[in-house]
């Protein structure tokens, strides 16, 4: 076994560890695939994997709005209170902060690998949600001068 199927086995042991199963479902799935040799997979994931998966979490966060459980008057009185407007800006922010990352890690490569492993030690060690990498990026960025 090669060291890259080591290390992917060893974050699906922390995602065990942490009874985070996104983690360990994403870990064994590219496990599988390096396993099973669908080496060509890899470029497409890492093409279009971020793209596909922005799109499901848009869809989840939406689907409140979409099955009438958040309704236009509600939308409407989020401009109206102060948490609201914070949720708002917070919002922009983070998807500010989101855009910077991306930049980022399309022009410096070198820092992903530090990004993911960030970020999947913080999913499981620390019960997150692995959708730091961009974040992580953008904070980044700010603090590098780039993006």
């Amino acid at each position: 076994m090669d060291i890259t199927s080591l290390l992917l086995l060893g974050f699906a042991a922390l995602g065990i560890i942490s009874k985070n199963s996104p983690i360990t479902i994403a870990m064994v799935v590219l496990l599988l695939l390096r396993v099973l040799g669908l080496h060509q997979t890899f470029p497409w994931l890492e093409k279009y994997g971020l793209t596909a998966g922005i799109i499901i979490l848009t869809i989840g966060v939406m689907t409140p709005l979409a099955s009438g459980k958040i309704s236009l008057d509600t939308i409407w009185h989020s401009f109206l209170h102060w948490k609201s407007l914070a949720a708002i800006g917070i919002g922009m922010l983070v998807a500010y902060l989101g855009g910077r990352g991306a930049l980022l890690m399309g022009s410096q490569p070198t820092v992903v690998a530090g990004l993911l492993i960030g970020t999947v030690l913080g999913v499981a060690l620390f019960k997150g949600v692995p959708v730091g990498p961009l974040i992580a990026a953008g904070i980044l960025s700010l603090l590098i001068g780039r993006g």
